[in-house]
């Protein structure tokens, strides 16, 4: 047998058919992944992975292996040299397997210059070398059992005929059937037969992703061709050919069921991104019924979103190797030219807002629609999932890092809006004061996707302030936005005992009165002033305090002001330092990746110390500094120039995280009322403490609330819902979802300038230098060659 791999590669090399078939091979990779403009184009990516390599491989293979494999059977049938072989002490399996093996060596061997590719991105990686390593190990051996299915359908094809080209026609044509034929069956027909095609288990495999069953199917392909191949070449009866058909196929059959029962799967990602949580696990395992998401990211869209929508079907795809019932779609809600328009504006009133998106072609910048959301359908429910994060100011680079970050937990959190009823009940503090529901009507409908919440006040506490914590605790969290009247001793027990029995809590406070209002009246001033709510020895008994001073901001929001009246009025941005902008670089989940916060006249935390741990969510920017108050606020600092030297107080907290166990703020003092359930130490709890009220305010429009964070003048988006759903989440989550937001994922990048410097010393490299190898190849092995027959001679 071994004598056979041996006579099959020699034959190959011996003649110059076997160089142009993979100098052809060669130039059409290099051409595609380096030259020619498109989606193959990795220079052009700004990615630095190998995966259009092994989007345009499979391709480029099926017309290279039908071309190796075309002569192995079919010209031993033509020269009659079959029969002499099956003559020598050789079974038909041996010589079918040698043939295999030896055309399968010659396509490794086609493979070997493709590790050029792999220097290359290695050396343009920023940094250098930010390649994953492990992903493009999976990918090859996607890549591997791929070229060996095919190897063996093209065996096949050659055992069936004596003519060479018919051999290669039938070996294209059942490749491609193979391959592409039953997934694009799958779009008209169902999604099982698309199962059947290889197209699937490849790309399923190609992200660094392996599964056994994938591995199980492209060993039952190589089965079955092999023992088709055998079959032919042997002289049985028909009969007993149908027969070994028939028990092949069950075999293989078999072989694949029980792949899929017990198989396993082994990312070798880099990030391990493929691997999701324990969490999101536990989730899509507890799904009833089936779900059907529907991605509308179908289409040729510029790299950054090819990518995005490659990330999404790889995580649907391991959703639904946990759990069938996960079931997805890609489709193109624009497809259709003639109703676009109409098609954008059902879309916007839907929720379902299109992104514009410039891409740059043959030095022209064109602006497309992407639609990039996902619907998420159970019975007769629906939830929409954004897949882009839209990070103010960010790069494409980091637009599209962020928005890959993410794409776990927005998928998981749909799915438990679908699938969990709501369990826990959020008390909205009232009668101190606080925001008016219009005021806070955004983001109480967002919480109300997810939790019972309902209105509170402590206007009874004076009669019957054990009914009144009773009735609190019926809550397990609390929010109290902008209070504005003093809380009275009971008032202050009361929700005291609350957090001391377990319950949650988020205090959006200030010490100071100030509001952008006020400054908007002829004389364009106003006083800010202290503002005792009496929370002070409260806070300070859980470890901080709220002080009573302004944080002034550099990087801050701008404020927009309006000139002119009817059709001539303008809306001007002028820089407005109060407004903080704040932006976490912490790995905490509340606060990852998220757009940046918009504060209003926010005060100052301190942390103190005690037993309590504390974690600090955001800070203003380095470039800030502290104002006390009373201090009068003038609308015409706008047109100032800022003092730069006086902005030297760095960073000051804003928004702090308590986690532990609370010191009741009447331990060891008397009692305003009695209570029979008293405790001096909470149980293990958590709560929130951000040092501005404003920061859950949404805008009102002709009397309806906009989105919270949604700035109409400037059309940006601010992180505001986000940090404060994420706050929520984290102190009511019982499932560790909210970990999810941990989960590191890397984007590899390429060093644009380093592309742009040195294209064409690269793309020469890769084209000229594989066809060296191949030609240093050739010369050594027609040298090895004569040197051998003269010796024998």
């Amino acid at each position: 047998m071994f004598a056979l791999i041996r006579k099959e590669i020699n034959t190959f090399f011996a003649s110059a058919v076997g160089y142009l078939v993979v100098a052809v091979f060669l130039i059409l990779n290099g051409l595609f992944l380096w030259i020619f403009k498109g989606q193959y184009n990795i220079l052009d990516s700004g990615f630095a992975d190998l995966s259009p390599f092994f989007q345009i491989a499979p391709w480029v293979l099926l017309l290279l292996i039908p071309a190796v494999t075309m002569r192995s059977i079919a010209e031993e049938k033509k020269q009659g040299t079959l029969e002499l072989l099956l003559t020598k002490p050789i079974k038909p399996w041996q010589l079918v397997l040698g043939k295999y093996l030896g055309s399968l060596a010659l396509i490794i061997l086609t493979l070997i210059p493709s590790f050029l590719y792999i220097i290359t991105i290695h050396q343009l990686g920023k940094p250098i070398g930010n390649l994953d390593i492990g992903s493009t190990i999976g990918s090859y051996i996607a890549l591997i059992l791929l070229g060996a299915s095919y190897t063996a359908i093209g065996i096949f094809a050659s055992s069936i005929t004596k003519n060479q080209i018919i051999a290669f026609l039938i070996a294209l044509f059942l490749c491609f059937t193979v391959y592409f034929g039953f997934g694009g069956l799958a779009d008209y027909v169902d999604y099982v037969l698309e199962q059947l095609g290889m197209q699937l288990h490849f790309e399923r495999m190609s992200l660094g992703v392996i599964d056994t069953r994938d591995v199980f199917y492209f060993l039952g392909i190589i089965f079955l061709f092999i023992v088709l191949t055998i079959i032919s070449i042997r002289k049985i009866t028909k009969g007993k050919k149908v027969k070994v058909i028939v028990l092949t196929l069950i075999a293989v059959v078999v072989l694949n069921l029980i792949g899929n029962s017990y198989y396993s799967r082994f990312d070798l990602t880099q990030d391990k991104r493929f691997t999701l949580s324990e969490a999101t696990q536990n989730l899509v395992l507890e799904t009833p019924a089936p779900i059907v998401i529907e991605v509308l990211l179908k289409g040729d869209f510029p790299s950054e979103f090819k990518r995005l929508q490659s990330e999404v079907k790889q995580l649907l795809e391991e959703f639904n190797a946990i759990n069938p019932n996960v079931q997805y779609i890609f489709t193109n809600p624009l497809e259709e030219e003639v109703l676009r328009d109409e098609t954008i504006n059902q879309l916007q009133q839907f929720g379902l807002t299109p992104m514009e998106v410039s891409v740059q072609e043959s030095g022209k910048t064109e602006i497309e629609t992407i639609v990039p959301w996902a619907i998420l359908s159970f019975q007769n429910r629906s939830v929409k999932v954004p897949l882009v994060k839209n990070t103010i100011g960010a790069t494409s680079e980091e637009r599209v890092n962020n928005s890959i970050q993410q794409l776990e937990y927005v998928f998981a959190d749909g799915l438990t809006k679908l699938l969990n009823p709501k369990k826990y009940k959020i008390a909205v503090l009232k009668g101190n004061g606080q925001l008016p529901d219009a005021k806070i009507a955004d983001f109480i409908r967002t919480l109300q996707e997810y939790y019972f919440v309902g209105a509170f006040t402590l206007d009874s506490v004076a009669g019957s302030p054990q009914k009144t914590l009773q009735g609190l605790q019926k809550f397990d969290m609390i929010i109290n936005a902008k209070p504005t009247q003093a809380f009275s001793e009971k008032e202050k027990y009361v929700l005291d005992q609350f957090i001391m029995h377990g319950g949650k809590s988020l205090w959006l406070l200030e010490s100071t009165t100030m509001e952008i209002d006020s400054l908007m009246n002829p004389e364009g001033s106003s006083v800010a002033l202290m503002q005792d709510l009496r929370l002070g020895d409260a806070l300070f008994s859980y470890g901080l305090r709220v002080n009573p001073v302004l944080v002034n901001d550099l990087y801050s929001a701008p404020l927009v002001l309006a000139s002119g009246e009817g059709n001539e009025t303008q809306f001007t941005p002028y820089p407005w330092f109060y407004e903080s902008l704040t932006k976490s670089s912490s790995d905490h989940p509340i606060v990852k990746n998220i757009e940046s916060v918009k504060f209003e006249f926010s005060n100052q935390i301190d942390t103190l110390k005690n037993n309590i741990k504390k974690t600090i969510l955001l800070t203003s920017s380095e470039k800030s500094k502290l104002e006390g108050v009373p201090k009068e606020i003038r609308l015409d600092i706008i047109r100032q120039k800022p003092d730069m030297n006086s902005y030297s107080e760095g960073a000051q907290n804003l928004a702090v995280l308590l986690e532990g166990s609370f010191k009741s703020t009447y331990k060891d003092r008397i009692k305003p009322v009695k209570i029979d359930s008293h405790k001096d130490n909470s149980i293990e709890s958590k709560m929130i403490v951000i040092a501005d009220g404003d920061i859950i305010k949404n805008r009102i429009r002709k009397g309806q609330p906009l989105e919270l964070g949604y700035d109409p003048y400037l059309n940006l988006k601010y992180g505001n819902k986000e940090f404060l759903l994420n706050a929520v989440n984290y102190l009511l989550d019982d499932s560790g979802l909210i970990e999810v937001r941990s989960k590191e994922i890397k984007v590899p990048f390429l060093n644009i300038e380093k592309v742009v410097d040195t294209r064409v010393s690269w793309q020469i490299v890769n084209i000229l230098v594989p066809l060296l190898l191949l030609g240093l190849f050739g010369f050594v092995f027609s040298f090895l060659r004569k040197r051998k027959y003269k010796e024998s001679a």
